[in-house]
């Protein structure tokens, strides 16, 4: 049994979800809501589907525009692992080969050298661009 989609099905649907471009977060928390009882259901119409397709995607289009997820730097990525791994300056001592490299790549005084990101990689277990 084929499903085919039915163009009326789901003019009723945006007519009563009404999506839109999604101006602000009250709109965007209203989309989010809608998107999580759509996704919450086990079986979706192709009508529903094609309409939380749609809704994902201005989600997405409004998240992209006011969330800056990734404003990280190689700096602050290093000591969010540090710190996600409950480690010190000492524990790079090491990795970097003295104190006072250690300290001023904690303090953000210098960049990390290619070889630097590389050890630093293996360490973490993360790919070495992470810190360059």
């Amino acid at each position: 049994m084929t499903l085919t989609f039915d163009s009326k099905v789901y003019s009723q649907l945006l007519s009563e979800y009404q999506p839109r471009i999604i101006k602000t977060e009250a709109e965007n928390e209203h989309f989010l809501a809608i998107v999580e009882e759509l996704l919450s259901r086990s079986h979706l119409t192709p009508e529903e589907d094609t309409l939380l397709e749609l809704l994902v995607r201005l989600i997405e289009d409004f998240e992209d525009q006011h969330y800056q997820i990734n404003l990280s730097t190689p700096h602050s990525r290093l000591l969010h692992l540090m710190e996600a791994r409950g480690l010190t300056a000492a524990n790079l001592l090491e990795i970097l080969g003295s104190e006072e490299i250690v300290n001023q790549v904690i303090n953000g005084e210098t960049r990390l050298t290619q070889k630097q990101a590389e050890t630093l990689g293996k360490f973490f277990h993360v790919d070495e661009s992470l810190f360059i």
